[in-house]
């Protein structure tokens, strides 16, 4: 039987620190990263998106950062057909791939533990759906598709309107057993709920101090509509709205922080789903780093 790449997998909710531990596990274990991010493959979403910084890289290598338009949909896979090859090239090199973001989807298509139907993406249907609100697109997937309404986010309007566009075309979702692609160690990381409400509240602060909805105006002189905006999510969503004077600034605070914490909830709700994955507290390196040693062996 031919032996599996093996590879790291840190996930947890946002705010919780993935970004600066693959760093460090990059260090110890000479390693690359690559980022599962969603949005941070966008250019020019850097504030809003919490992307690592030079700095922070610590001369560690990233991918999968800056690679894409983000007046285009990068989609999940696009994320597999350029990741897949940038985890041999890093093993080829003899370094360790970490695989670290808060995108789950995006993770559990790369490492095999769903598949993605081959479908295309279909212009009008998008276009008609877009119109809808979320609980609209959950009420006809519901009707659909009761088994993806169920395991969908529901309130993630570009994966409702992705499953309503596979059923479109094949009449339902199709439910794909786990095929793994690599030897994966998931770490998790995990802290007591208002303790990750104190990190989001002030993450987001200082991410307003740093210059976020200035930021957003640069997107918007470099062509980049409020629609468009809007469907890139959380941050740029009520960043829309508050340029376009529909929230005011106290408002998109406290609304947005709101929203950060639903999601967070949601990205924990999905992750407890994958048996494999190890928790750890953030602060635990120690442990983290000997876990992974043990892995690695």
């Amino acid at each position: 039987m031919e032996r599996k790449q093996k590879i790291v997998v840190i996930v947890g909710p946002t705010s919780s620190g993935k970004s600066g531990l693959a760093v460090e596990l990059a260090r110890k274990f000479n390693g690359e990263v690559i980022s599962a991010d969603s949005r941070q493959v966008y250019r020019g979403l850097n504030i809003g998106t919490g992307k690592i910084t030079k700095r922070e890289m610590r001369g560690v290598r990233h991918h999968l950062l800056d690679v894409a338009s983000p007046k285009k949909v990068f989609t999940a896979q696009d994320f597999i057909d350029r990741a897949r090859p940038v985890i041999e090239d890093v093993a080829k090199r003899g370094k360790l791939p970490i695989v670290a973001g808060g995108t789950g989807f995006y993770i559990d298509a790369l490492v095999g533990r769903v598949e993605l139907p081959d479908v295309r993406i279909n212009p009008r249907l998008r276009a008609r759906l877009e119109k809808k609100t979320a609980p609209e697109l959950l009420l006809l997937l519901k009707k659909n598709d009761p088994r993806r309404a169920r395991n969908v986010d529901h309130h993630n309007k570009r994966r409702l309107i992705r499953a309503l566009e596979i059923i479109d075309k094949l009449g339902k979702v199709p439910c794909v057993k786990d095929r793994p692609w690599y030897d994966a160690a998931w770490i998790g990381l995990k802290s007591p709920a208002r303790e990750l409400e104190q990190k989001i509240t002030h993450r987001l602060l200082t991410r307003i101090k740093s210059g976020l909805v200035a930021e957003a105006k640069r997107l918007r002189a470099h062509g980049l509509s409020y629609t468009r905006m809007e469907q890139l999510g959380l941050e740029y969503r009520y960043l829309a709205l508050l340029l376009q004077h529909k929230i005011t600034g106290s408002e998109f605070k406290s609304q947005l922080t709101n929203a950060i914490c639903k999601y967070a909830k949601r990205q924990m709700t999905y992750w407890r789903r994958n048996k494999n994955i190890r928790w750890f507290e953030p602060g635990n390196a120690k442990s983290i780093e000997q876990a992974t040693l043990k892995f690695l062996a």
